[in-house]
């Protein structure tokens, strides 16, 4: 089996973060995102990966990736010259998947439970003497089924249809994005038209294997999933995350600071009078003074934070937070300063209530705010 990660787009939903840099790339727990898709197609066995990328942010995503050996898979580039649907990537990655079994999977999601459970049981179904099982799909229940693909199921289980955003959802099942394909995708995908949006549909393309009586199966998925594509979902990521970090304090903590909980303190990390309250990361050369963190803080490498109050926010690389009370919620990109407005804090009006800070800020950025 082979792999293929979707991971093109502009990242409209994360600007101006995505600006500057491509939204795969965007950490979670100090990780990319499209890193833990990587090491789940590993964690199957999975040796060959194609990853789908664009003109604009391909490049980025090329350098920090690399060849794969890191992962233990072979990295594939395929461009996708413009964004035209998800079964227009299969079209593209057609020379690589070959004849192939393949699992699709969307490089800004990610999955709890991730992809062994699924993986085996399209194997297994592959396996069966007469098997026509050509798809096998992830279905999650939503609250708001229109804004999805929806599937639409028989009574003995099976499916009959995918419907992309019904005004009238015939269930609350919508498609997660994680897919397995045989080879018949490809014929698939040469028999479908692009759709009102100017796209391939994935949808119809399953649709169409159902209709010429392909075997189509799903999983109802357990466990979380997040489309991580804006701030505050990709920052429930973060939480859910780090909920799962193990305590590992290896850099230097001075007598003067207390670091309690689940914190993960790189060994060239360092914490100076100050108080962390896990589950909270602290990647390599970043410096902690005068501060609380946490819970719920991702603060990348080479960060400075000094006489801040922080929770519930991801800092990315090289980011400096000074004289900041109530930072929260919040996203802060690659190099940019938050700092208070020294010459409003000298002046002579005394604010009567603690400020909550809540930003999006892109990456080489400079704010001033007043407190």
């Amino acid at each position: 089996m082979k792999g293929l990660i979707l991971s093109g787009g502009s990242g409209k939903r994360l600007r101006p973060i995505t600006y500057s840099s491509a939204k795969q790339l965007v950490p979670i727990a100090n990780k990319p995102i499209l890193f833990y898709g990587i090491e789940q197609m590993a964690s199957v066995g999975i040796r060959d990966v194609g990853i789908v990328i664009s003109p604009i942010t391909g490049s980025e995503i090329q350098r920090v990736v690399g060849d794969g050996s890191a992962f233990g898979v072979r990295i594939t580039w395929i461009f996708q010259q413009y964004p035209l649907g998800l079964a227009h990537c299969v079209e593209v990655a057609s020379v690589f998947l070959d004849d192939e079994d393949f699992v699709m999977y969307l490089g800004d999601n990610m999955l709890q439970t991730g992809l062994a459970p699924f993986a085996r049981r399209f194997t297994l179904s592959r396996a069966r003497k007469g098997s026509r099982v050509a798809a096998q799909i992830l279905l999650t229940p939503v609250s708001n089924p229109s804004l999805f693909g929806v599937a639409n199921l028989a009574e003995d289980g099976s499916i009959t249809e995918l419907i992309e955003k019904p005004a009238n959802p015939p269930s609350n099942l919508a498609l997660v994005g994680v897919y397995f394909f045989d080879k018949i995708i490809h014929e698939a995908v040469r028999n479908i038209k692009p759709s009102s949006r100017g796209e391939l549909e994935i949808t119809d393309a399953i649709c169409w294997l159902i209709s010429q009586g392909h075997r189509v199966e799903h999983d109802v998925l357990r466990g979380w999933r997040i489309d991580t594509g804006k701030k505050d979902s990709l920052l429930e990521c973060n939480r859910l995350v780090l909920d799962t970090l193990q305590r590992e304090v290896s850099g230097q903590v001075d007598h003067l600071s207390t670091v309690e909980g689940a914190t993960n303190l790189h060994q060239r990390a360092s914490i100076t009078n100050s108080v962390v309250c896990g589950p909270v990361i602290i990647g390599a050369g970043a410096n902690i003074v005068n501060s609380k963190i946490g819970p719920y803080v991702s603060i990348a490498e080479d960060c400075v934070v000094a006489d801040s109050e922080i929770e519930n926010s991801v800092l990315m690389s090289r980011c400096s937070v000074k004289g900041l009370q109530g930072l929260s919620d919040s996203l802060v990109g690659r190099d940019t300063t938050l700092a208070t407005d020294t010459k409003a804090a000298d002046s002579d009006s005394t604010p009567t209530t603690q400020s909550v800070w809540r930003v999006l800020v892109g990456d080489h950025c400079q704010v001033e705010m007043q407190q």
